[in-house]
């Protein structure tokens, strides 16, 4: 939902739609014909594949393409290895993607129910990194004691995006229990978790501190809550991580607490689907459906120039074909009519003013953009606060020249980032 001020100075705000009393069931989505998991690629490793094709593999049950690999990924179904490929995404990130064929057949993979008898910080490294939700455990256990709060998202930093906050409220059990686990296992201080404001009361006697936000974007994202919640605000180039504090969604503490409650490993992702007439679904699917599955069950069809969106509508990113598939941390996919999708355009800069307005963290935005056009990246940063951007798209949203500023923003990050590589191995 947007409301505009009466005053033509003031911008508009964007507020979080909030779920009803009474909330929806979720539809669940057929175990599709074809599961693909995307399994972190490194190219440091010569020796033969631990998988092979025709290779028979469980529910529940760990693959790792090397043997000793920290990298791995669940199984979602019991079926038997079709293909291995390899596959890059967004940025440069490679991966080898894992095609499986279900075979019809459900059998469990028991060995982690054998291990949950004294849960510690490694075991759920060693089993949940790739659950639903996508739980940072290894942020926990790199920080080395550094982090001391973790910060549960039960609500969902996108606008039009109600993932977290239907799983934190249709899942309280499984939310506690995933906070009591968490507890037991991360040297933190606190644990908080994040609500819309007028619904912290409906969380007494989960095992945590429970702060409200405002329902106006971006107040969800990490970097206003730490402002906003915690009184800290993250310097330009620095991450929260680096501040103590560890963002989980509640999805992935539901993860944690679910795994320990059955003992088996979660592999149905819960996420918000949204049509092209904007009416939208919360859907329970297996990890590793293609998009086409999900469009099938609710009848909706794809035509040139329509756009598939995973993530929210403010910072989600665009996939392009219907294999693709849901991930531990979809939490939405937006379907778009092209007579209704934003087009960038390559019309110059007005000097409008409405980035600078919108933008929370205060940047000049209008002058980053002409660096940032010209691959002047360093400059960017440099001079025009790059790295003081909070990443929530605003600008892009406000721009009347429809300049993709927040992608351009996203790519300097990457580029930078990158150049720092070859640069610490020459020094």
């Amino acid at each position: 939902m947007i409301k505009k001020a009466f005053w033509g100075l003031s911008t508009p705000a964007i507020n979080y739609e909030m779920l009803p009393v009474h909330l929806p069931e979720t539809e669940k989505i057929p175990t599709p014909q074809r599961i693909t998991l995307f399994h972190p690629k490194n190219d440091t490793f010569n020796v033969p594949s631990a998988l092979g094709i025709g290779d028979p593999v469980k529910t529940g049950e760990k693959l790792s393409l090397y043997p000793d690999q920290n990298y791995y990924v669940i199984s979602p179904v019991t079926g038997k290895i079709a293909s291995l490929s390899p596959y890059t995404g967004d940025f440069g990130k490679s991966y080898i993607a894992i095609t499986i064929t279900p075979d019809g057949n459900e059998i469990i993979d028991d060995t982690f129910q054998q291990q949950i008898q004294n849960p510690t910080l490694e075991l759920l490294c060693e089993y949940l990194s790739g659950a639903p939700g996508n739980p940072p455990l290894s942020l926990l256990a790199d920080s080395k004691g550094g982090i001391n709060t973790i910060i549960i998202r039960g609500l969902d930093p996108d606008p039009t995006v109600a993932t977290s906050q239907y799983i934190a409220q249709s899942r309280f059990n499984d939310l506690k229990k995933g906070i009591q686990i968490l507890k037991q296992v991360a040297d933190v201080r606190d644990i908080i978790l994040i609500t819309a404001g007028e619904s912290v009361q409906g969380y007494g006697h989960i095992g945590a501190q429970v702060k409200g936000v405002r329902t106006t974007y971006p107040s969800a994202l990490p970097h206003m809550v730490m402002k906003d919640v915690l009184g800290q605000v993250v310097p330009a180039g620095k991450t929260c991580e680096e501040l103590g504090a560890c963002f989980f969604t509640a999805e992935a503490v539901i993860s944690i607490g679910s795994a320990f409650e059955s003992g088996q490993l979660p592999t149905s992702k819960t996420l918000t689907f949204i049509k092209k007439d904007g009416t939208s679904k919360i859907v329970e699917a297996r990890i590793g459906t293609p998009i086409g599955d999900i469009l099938q069950t609710f009848g909706e069809t794809v035509n040139e120039f329509d756009r598939i969106i995973f993530g929210g509508p403010m910072t989600g990113s665009a996939v392009y074909a219907l294999e693709h598939p849901v991930q531990p941390d979809t939490d939405s996919i937006i379907v778009v009519d092209r007579d209704k999708a934003a087009y960038a355009s390559d019309y110059p800069c007005i000097n409008c003013g409405e980035c600078v307005r919108i933008c929370p963290a205060k940047m000049q935005v209008h002058m980053l953009v002409r660096y940032l056009e010209a691959n002047q990246y360093e400059a960017a940063a440099d001079s025009y606060d790059l790295y003081s951007c909070i990443e929530c798209g605003l600008c892009s949203y406000a721009c009347v020249s429809r300049i993709p500023i927040f992608q351009y923003i996203k790519l300097a990050k990457y580029e930078l980032e990158r150049a720092k590589t070859p640069e610490a191995a020459n020094a």
